[in-house]
């Protein structure tokens, strides 16, 4: 992309390529290796998953130019879309059949990422998606996969976990499968200067409840706590300045940072009550994902802060955000988190209470139900019931 600054913090985020599953390459151009990286996995015949923003971007064209270069055959599904449910997938796996494909690449946003996770099940696997609906449900070997994310939220390129709606229920179902973590995942800033700013809003308002989330849950452990914690300083200091000067090129790399390490953090520590809360406004009322989460993410610190331990993490993590001086009490600290959150959802430009969206007071005891019955709820802090959904709602109108 052209007309991209290249600012003195950009010299923090040098280039690296990190063995290991996924094996991480970060780099601005570091897109235009796939190819190569491509060709070290033996493969032959290449199924580039992506949307139609991609690829009017002109990134899906640069990542099948690459491909081709380093001598593989390519097909295109470019009909990924939001929220993928099973029809989508069912569409790009008679897609991958025909092409009789070897490794998969997700290029976009997490919606193409789990169109291409979806995909491999079948294609792997066999029977539909429902079958996978769970941990660990595949039995055979999948192909390899290659995920490039162009957005900074959903983190999906460093987890096991396909999220695909159910085309009759429209429930979100999480297959998930330590066989579909991808095998190489390819971060380049430079792919999420096309983002339109509502859209890096959404994504990054995702990332850092990731970051928040992740760090309380019940799973929580040293390793998963210490992704939490970077992801969380990374995307704090990086969000605003992607939202403010948008060609920062260097902030936008620290997002896509934060968000990698929110995600790998979800695959050690799992999710909590912000998201059981927003999939319910997503599936009923349409709103944006990060945004929906974004909404309640407050909400939901204020309930979990009510346990001494985790308001100790809260403020922890407002302290290493440089958010308030050290000296501060714990209270002051996630008072403060409190109001940072809130800022970045006004920052973003979007509503921020539920009635401006169109829910109501009438639609509260059914949202609550649905968020009580999704499965992060679990894993919240504390527990958590249907009472106290209807309770985060209605604060959040």
């Amino acid at each position: 992309m052209t007309g991209l600054s290249e600012p003195t913090q950009l010299a923090e985020l040098s280039s690296f390529d990190i063995p290991g599953r996924p094996r991480l390459v970060f780099g601005v151009g570091s897109s235009r290796r796939v190819g190569e990286l491509a060709a070290a996995l033996k493969a032959r015949r290449a199924l580039l998953v992506t949307d139609s923003g991609i690829v009017a971007a002109g990134h899906a064209g640069s990542a099948a130019d690459s491909l081709r270069t380093a001598g593989l055959a390519v097909t295109v599904f470019a009909d990924a879309r939001e929220n993928p449910n099973t029809r989508c997938v069912e569409a790009c796996l008679a897609v991958a059949r025909e092409a009789r494909v070897d490794l998969i690449v997700g290029l976009g946003g997490g919606s193409a990422m789990d169109t291409a996770k979806g995909t491999n099940f079948l294609l792997s696997n066999g029977g539909r998606m429902q079958d996978y609906w769970g941990v660990g449900k595949a039995t055979k070997p999948m192909l390899p996969l290659i995920a490039i994310p162009t957005t900074a939220g959903t983190g999906s390129e460093m987890q096991c976990a396909a999220l695909i709606a159910d085309e009759v229920t429209h429930q979100k179902m999480a297959c998930l499968d330590a066989k579909v973590l991808p095998a190489i995942s390819i971060l380049d800033p430079r792919l999420t200067s096309s983002q339109p700013r509502r859209v890096a809003a959404c994504t990054g308002l995702d990332a850092v409840a990731h970051a928040v989330e992740t760090a309380v849950t019940i799973k929580r452990n040293a390793e998963s706590f210490a992704l939490s914690r970077e992801a969380f300083k990374l995307s704090m200091s990086a969000l605003p300045t992607v939202l403010l000067v948008p060609d920062d090129i260097g902030a936008r790399g620290k997002m896509q940072l934060g968000a990698s390490f929110a995600g790998a953090a979800i695959e050690r520590s799992m999710l909590g009550a912000a998201h059981a809360a927003a999939n319910p406004l997503t599936a009923r009322f349409g709103v944006v994902h990060g945004h929906a989460v974004g909404l309640m993410l407050p909400q939901v610190v204020r309930f979990n802060a009510e346990l001494p331990d985790i308001r100790a993490i809260y403020a922890g993590l407002a302290f290493a955000a440089g958010m308030v001086d050290s000296a501060a009490s714990e209270e002051c600290a996630v008072d403060q988190l409190l109001k940072r959150l809130d800022h970045l959802v006004c920052l973003a430009g979007l509503p921020r209470s539920l009635a401006e969206l169109g829910v109501d007071a009438s639609a509260v005891a059914l949202l609550a139900e649905e968020a009580a019955k999704e499965w992060t709820a679990g894993f919240n802090p504390r527990s958590i019931g249907v009472d106290d959904f209807v309770g985060l709602y209605t604060a959040a109108l």
